[in-house]
């Protein structure tokens, strides 16, 4: 028999068990005409009677009871494989591989996404701390986070975050007996807490901007790090000056344990996107993630 003929069977299966074809025509959402028309086709089909039918009662024929005792259970279990595809479908499974910076994945993708792993207990997600331009397709990652004037052309970029202010701060143990910089060009003359970038292998050049104006220094130091939660901890033990987003500090400045330096030259960024390969069709669980990360301003 066709696959097209599945509907008729499962049609025969509920006439056979509800023993009417009123009740089996209800239940299957057709019309009691329509049914019975089916029905007389498989008959034709097959070449046998498979129902005894009175005015009252409709029953088995001794080859309708054989047919029910095979397709019956068979069409029971597609049912329930469908039905387990569906939950599959509702609850979403696989591993999403994810390169972001170590401040994005703390103040941002862990947050929103502790609630999604434990709603989803088949989604795994990976994090990779990097800070260079990761090419996503090459190295098997599923999506990256960059900030906004960074993203290559061809991925399609989500805002996950708001404009990112950087801001640079000290401990009071450090400046003790020290002037506050007046320009950011000051800097120099003070131990700073420098941040490697392995794109290029070289330390990041601060970068300051007021009306208009934009500086770069490059800043010296005992220490160089290539993680900024590091850095916050070196500022705090007193190892000099750092430059770090400002969500980061604001907590320890209100607290007294970092001072901030040259408010007015601290500069503005695209915030965190959240980008990936253009796919026509996304995997569930990168669906998943990506709206829960994706910024809602207000």
């Amino acid at each position: 028999m066709g696959k097209e003929n599945l509907n008729d069977l499962r049609a025969f299966v509920t006439v056979a068990r509800e023993r009417s074809f009123t009740r089996a025509a209800a239940q299957l959402g057709l019309s009691r005409s329509a049914l019975s028309h089916a029905m007389a086709g498989l008959e034709a089909r097959l070449g046998v009677r498979l129902f005894t039918r009175t005015t009252r009662s409709v029953s088995t024929t001794e080859a309708g009871a054989r047919l029910l005792d095979a397709v019956a259970p068979r069409l029971d279990e597609i049912e329930l494989e469908l039905d387990s595809l569906s939950a599959m479908r509702d609850k979403p499974a696989g591993t999403v591989r994810i390169t972001a910076h170590d401040h994005a994945i703390a103040t941002i993708l862990w947050p929103r996404l502790l609630p999604l792993l434990r709603q989803y207990p088949d989604i795994r997600i990976e994090f990779s701390v990097d800070y260079a331009l990761t090419d996503i397709a090459a190295h098997r990652y599923d999506a990256g986070v960059r900030n906004g004037n960074s993203v290559d052309k061809d991925m399609i970029a989500v805002r996950i975050a708001p404009d990112l202010r950087m801001a640079v701060v000290a401990s009071p143990g450090y400046l003790a007996g020290k002037p506050l910089p007046a320009t950011p060009h000051d800097l120099t003359d003070h131990r700073c807490i420098n941040l490697r970038l392995p794109t290029h292998g070289g330390l990041y050049v601060w970068e300051f901007e007021k009306h208009g104006q934009t500086v770069d220094v490059r800043v010296t130091g005992q220490t160089v790090f290539n993680n900024t939660l590091l850095m916050l901890q070196a500022a705090l033990d007193g190892m000099g000056f750092a430059y770090m987003p400002l969500d980061l500090a604001q907590p320890l400045i209100e607290q007294g344990r970092l001072v901030p330096a040259l408010q007015d030259w601290w500069p503005l960024f695209p915030g965190y996107h959240l980008y990936y390969a253009n796919r026509r069709q996304l995997a569930p669980a990168l669906r998943l993630v990506i709206d829960a990360l994706r910024w809602r301003e207000g």
